[in-house]
Parts: C-alpha cells; structure tokens; sequence
C-alpha cells in the first residue's frame, strides 16, 4: 500500500472514529424518552402518558394471547389477579417512586442512596443487567410481534410469509438505524399512536363483549370447560395465584413511567429541590395509566379467552400474540383489521424505540460515575451498535418467538419492580413509618414471590440478566482498573480559615505533611513534625500545614471536596476534608494550591508499609494504600510539565 492510500484509510478511520465518538451532538439531538430534557421542554402529565403508553399499552398487542396460552380457561380469573396486583401493589409502591425520586432516575436511585460501598455498587450493576434484559427483550419482542402482525396479515404476500427472524432482524436494524442517525423526542408521535391503538382497541373489545353478550352459548362454553377441570372456587383462585407469574408482562410500564417525570409539566413555584406539581403530575399519570390498562386487560382477557378458540393460541396458530388482532379481523373485516395492524406495529415498533432510548440514558447515568464505564460508554453510537447487535442474537436464539422470549421479560420486568418495592419499604423503614413500612414491606414479599415463581418457571430470564449482569460486572471492573490513576475530583472549595491559610502562605515555600490522625493531641503532631523534619532535612522553622483526609464510601469514583482549616493546640495548622480515595484528594488539592498561590507546594509521605501489589489492592477496594506513589502519578497524568507539577517527597 503506497504512502498516500495509508494516509487516505487513516483519514476514513479517524472520521468514522469521530463519528462514532461523537457523543455530544447526538445526546443533544435525541435525548429519548428516558433522557433528562431541557427545561423548557414540559408538557401535560396526559400527554407524557402517552409517552410512556408506547411501552404500557403496546402489550395489550401480545398480553392476552400468553395469558390464554398459560392459564387456558383461567385465563380472566389469572388476569383479575394481575390487575388487583396492579392496583394495589405496583401503582402504590411507583406512587412512592415518584416522591422519592421525582428526577427520572428511578427506583434504582433511591437503593443507591440507601445502600452505599461495595455491596450497594455491586446491587445497582446487577439490578442494571436485569434493566438491560427488561430494554432490550422489550425491543425484541415488540418487534417480534410487529412481525406476527404483519406476517398474519391477509394483504402481505404469501411469498414473504415464514420469514419471522428475518423480518424481525429487519426492525431491529432499522431501530438501530434510526438512532444511529438521531432519533427526537416526539411527544406528539406518541399521543397519535398511542390515542390512535386505544381507540381501535375499545372498538375490537366492545364488539367482541357484545358479541359474548348476544351468544351466551359461547359463554356456557367457557364456564363448562372451566367448572369441568376446576370445580372447586377456591382452587380455581389457587391455580389462578400460581399462573399469575406467567402473566407478569401485564405489569411493564411502571419504571418507564418515572423516567420520564422530567417531562411532566410542574407548577410555576416547582423548584428541583421541591418539584410538587412534577410529582403530582406523575402521580396521575402512574393512576390513569393503570387504570386504562386495567380495564383493557379484564375486558380483552374475556373476550379472547371466550370468543377465540383455544388452539388458536397455540404456537403457529392464528391468534398466537396477535389475539386482538385475530378479533379484529374475524368480526371487523379484513381491512379494519389490517389498520389494527398498522397500528399494532406501529406502537410495537415505538416501544422498542422507548427501550432503546431508556438504554442510552440508563448506562451512561450509572457506570460513568462509578468509574465503571469505558470512554465511549458515553457516546451514543456504539452504544447503539452494542445493543442492537445484542438484539439480534437475542432475536436469532429465540427464533424471533414473542412466547419464547415472554418468560425473560417478565423476569427483568418482576426484579425492576421487586427492587422498587424494596426501595420505598427500605426508605419508610429508615422514616419510621411503621402502617407504610408493613404495607409496602408484604408488596415486596408478593412481587418476592412472583419473580422467584417466574424464574423457576421459565429461567431464560436469568440465564439472558446473567449474562448482562456479568458483561456488566467485568467491562466495569476493567474499566475501574483503567481509570484508577484519573483525577476524579469535580470541584474544590476552601472555607475561610483555609484559604487564609494558603493565602498567607502564597510569598513562602507551601510544605504539607500528609497526617493519618490518631488522639488528636500536640504530642502526636509534634512526634509527627520532627519524624517528617528528620527523614526530609528540612529546617526547624519551617512553616508547614497537615492534611488529613477522611475516607467516606471508597466505592464513589467522583467527589467534591470541601477543605476545612483549623488547628491543634494553637500550634499545627490542618487542613481537613473527606473523599473516597486519599490519592485522589490530595492530588486535586495540591494543584488546587498551586493554582491559587502560583506556588509549586511540597508534600511529604511516609512509605506504605507492606508489599505493593497489597497496597494497590488497598487503594482500589479501599482507596488508601501506595498513598505516596499514587498521588504522584495522578499528578504525573494531570500535569505532564513537570515544571509545574507539585513535588512529592517519601521518606
């Protein structure tokens, strides 16, 4: 290859690097559902309804066929469980939600400021992979049903018919191409879609209830099969508690309904600190919704489980996830029917654009402030890329089947909304709030209940929140290892005695000893000086300052410090502060000084005792340990003159 062809596929490369890489403009350009929106863009709580609709009310598309093939006759009796779960377990504890984290972030925020360190860290990464299987099973069987849909359709040709994965991997492609070029939020999109599949909807339903009205024979029908194979009330209720899981997709919805509370109109006096119309809003919202959902789910649940035969249910049958479809089409005629399914697909299609957005703020949320994120996790392309190639290789395993992939939905779906159950009975309990700690703590038992029912019933749901949850685990880890030698301080502050400290200190040399203190008292700090004077040779007069620096939860990868100046025995001035990583702290406040005075300050160690292999595994798990060595090489990476880089001296 000649000199100028390397140069010209060096050229490409760049460009298509900086593209990739190009994570501001498109951030701005399509935030998504889930994304923080500017501040001017509010709309009515009704209207961001509908937003979140795309997602809640595009699983009527499918909910009523897996219910009738799980429960069979049971099938309106599981589902009348599932809507008083609804209303009586999951709209309570997402109410709740809405309170105590009113900025989109979700019940994951709230656990993350309840639980701290390592273990807190380790729980979100995990509660994170089941998110990612809930986003991404979203797009794949919204997509996969669009399929059935479409491949169901009269109008399509019978050539292009068998060709499910196919025609999958062609939405999913093209979700991925839509947001690798830029994807706006478009409220209005979504309240077209959303009015436009609900009234198609009511009119499907009400037609069919009518006709299960006028044919009572058809009822005497279920009511037979029912009584014949479950003639005892009471364990009809049983076997309706113990299917219930399986219909768990009934409840999705709920945590794309907080994320979006950052685009509900609030009233004028709403600040961020106290949002109350935001969350009012959001709170009508979460209730209007579930109550449509509710209503949608009982009634379609009834006249599909009553009008459709039950093996067309079955895989490869007519009505398989596509029941309101098969209605539509067999009472309404084709050509109402296949504008059900423009509709149908379209929705469909726009959950899965919700999912995908939800992904692109969810990740870089999170991992980047644990550290745990490589650079171009905050771009959105490759993240793009990434997801839609999982996507397909969840489509191709599960041979783009919507009964297939219904068991891992339910569970990312089930561990989402388990986790905001813990989340609001965790926080009540911290309050004292007994009457709400022992109503949301039984919430919590129940979805306990289900999502381990679900599991042990249909594991691919683990076995997929698996696979994400260790990704997760070791791209973080990895990333964590590569970033332990950043600067990973925000923003300094120095309160009044210690910027007169510094201030006084501008026209001499600044020499600081780094201090782990102990009894606090002028014989420590005294022993401390003349050791730090002996193994430094410096004179007896010289003017030095001790910094100590507390640990506060090491896991924390970003911090703001905050410097108090003070002193001991009226005699040795300090400097205090708290941050997650002694290194780190003493490194952004030595350039802090430098900066301030125009001074190059000195700072002065003691070697960390033991080996360093133990000592680096110390600062990473615990951030303390090759103290010296570490902030010396976060200066080397922060300040590459070494001219005006602050000196480290260990002795």
């Amino acid at each position: 290859m000649t000199g100028d062809a390397s140069m010209e596929v060096d050229r490409r490369a760049g460009r298509l690097r900086g593209w990739l890489l190009d994570a501001g403009s498109d951030r701005a350009a399509h935030p998504g559902p889930h994304g923080r929106p500017p501040e001017h863009r509010h709309h009515p709580w009704w209207k961001v309804m509908c937003l979140t609709g795309v997602d809640y009310f595009s699983t009527l598309g499918y909910q009523p066929g897996i219910a009738a093939l799980a429960a069979g006759a049971l099938s309106p009796v599981a589902t009348l469980v599932l809507v008083l779960v609804t209303l009586l377990g999951a709209l309570p504890v997402y109410r709740r939600v809405a309170v105590e984290s009113p900025h989109g972030e979700g019940s994951i925020a709230m656990l993350v400021r309840l639980l701290s360190y390592w273990p807190g860290k380790l729980l979100v990464l995990v509660l994170l992979g089941f998110a990612a299987t809930d986003f991404i099973i979203t797009i794949t069987l919204s997509a996969a049903d669009a399929t059935a849909h479409i491949d169901e359709n009269p109008f399509w040709p019978d050539g292009l018919k068998g060709h499910e994965v196919l025609l999958t991997l062609l939405l999913v492609a093209l979700l991925g191409a839509v947001f690798l070029k830029g994807f706006t939020e478009a409220i209005g999109i979504a309240v077209v879609l959303v009015a436009v599949y609900l009234t198609l909807n009511a009119v499907v339903v009400v037609d069919a209830l009518w006709r299960v009205v006028t044919h009572p024979s058809a009822v005497d029908d279920w009511t037979t099969a029912l009584t014949t194979a479950h003639g005892d009330p009471w364990l009809v209720v049983g076997l309706s508690l113990l299917v219930f899981p399986k219909l768990a997709l009934g409840l999705s919805g709920f945590e794309t309904g907080v994320a979006v509370m950052p685009s509900i109109r609030g009233d004028p006096r709403d600040s961020e600190a106290r949002p109350l119309g935001r969350i009012r809003g959001a709170r009508r919202l979460l209730t209007t919704a579930a109550l449509i959902m509710s209503v949608f789910l009982i009634t379609s649940s009834v006249a599909t489980t009553v009008l459709i035969p039950a093996q067309d249910f079955r895989p490869g049958g007519p009505a398989n996830g596509r029941a309101l479809a098969y209605l539509a089409h067999e009472h309404l005629g084709e050509v109402f029917g296949t504008v059900y399914d423009l509709s149908t697909i379209g929705i469909l299609w726009f959950a899965g654009a919700s999912a995908m957005a939800g992904l692109l703020n969810l990740v870089p949320r999170y991992l980047p402030r644990y550290g745990m994120a490589p650079a171009w996790a905050r771009a959105v392309r490759p993240l793009v890329l990434v997801f839609t190639s999982v996507a397909f290789l969840i489509t191709v395993v599960f041979e783009a089947s919507v009964d297939a992939q219904g068991g891992a939905y339910a569970t990312g779906v089930l561990v989402l909304i388990t986790s905001a159950a813990t989340a609001v009975t965790l926080a009540a309990v911290r309050r004292r709030q007994r009457g709400r700690s022992v109503a949301f703590g039984v919430i919590a038992v129940a979805f306990v209940y289900t999502t381990l029912a679900n599991v042990v019933e249909r594991p691919d749901g683990v076995k997929i929140a698996a696979c994400f949850i260790g990704g997760i685990i070791v791209v973080s880890l990895l990333s964590r290892l590569s970033r332990a030698y950043e600067l990973r301080v925000d923003r300094v502050e120095l309160d009044p005695v210690a910027t007169r400290m510094i201030d006084e200190r501008a026209g001499r040399r600044i020499r600081l000893i780094a201090h782990e203190p102990d009894r606090r008292d002028e014989a420590e700090y005294r022993a401390k000086l003349d050791q730090t004077m002996a193994d430094n040779d410096f004179p007896d007069d010289s003017d030095v300052i001790f910094v100590e620096v507390h640990v506060t939860d090491p896991s924390d990868f970003e911090t703001e410090l905050l410097v108090r100046g003070g002193t001991v025995d009226d005699r040795f001035p300090v400097l205090s502060l708290a941050a997650s990583s002694v290194p780190t702290a003493l490194a952004a406040l030595l350039l802090e000084i430098r900066d301030r005075s125009r001074r190059r300050p000195h700072i002065y160690f003691e070697w960390s005792e033991g080996g360093p292999a133990r000592n680096i595994l110390r600062y990473l798990a615990f951030g303390q340990g090759a103290i010296a060595s570490v902030t010396r090489e976060i200066l080397r990476r922060q300040e590459p003159d070494p001219h005006r880089r602050p000196h480290v001296h260990a002795g």
